[in-house]
């Protein structure tokens, strides 16, 4: 299973969402200093109930502890949209 595959499964297992979108960024940044040990750049849009009454700083801590150890092992960056499904339109 592929980095992106595992990041999107951790996601899915612990959210549930009714939208997800993965996407590696890694190689535009090709040469940085921190993508030097391996890790990558990636950006997700998530869109899930689970956000429901949560405050933004909040979802962002739900999707890092999602991710685990994956936050040291293989992600250096990381953007983050997370929604409830009324504030992604439905």
């Amino acid at each position: 299973m592929s980095r992106l595959e595992r990041i999107q499964a951790a996601l899915q297992a612990a959210f549930v969402p009714r939208r997800l979108e993965v996407e590696d960024d890694s190689h535009r940044h090709a040469g940085h200093a921190g993508a030097r040990d391996g890790r990558g750049h990636f950006n997700v849009l998530i869109v899930s109930e689970a956000f429901v009454g949560m405050a933004p700083l909040a979802r962002h801590r739900a999707v890092y502890a999602a991710l685990g150890d994956m936050m040291q092992t293989d992600i250096h960056a990381l953007s983050i949209k997370a929604s409830t499904p009324a504030e992604a339109g439905g």
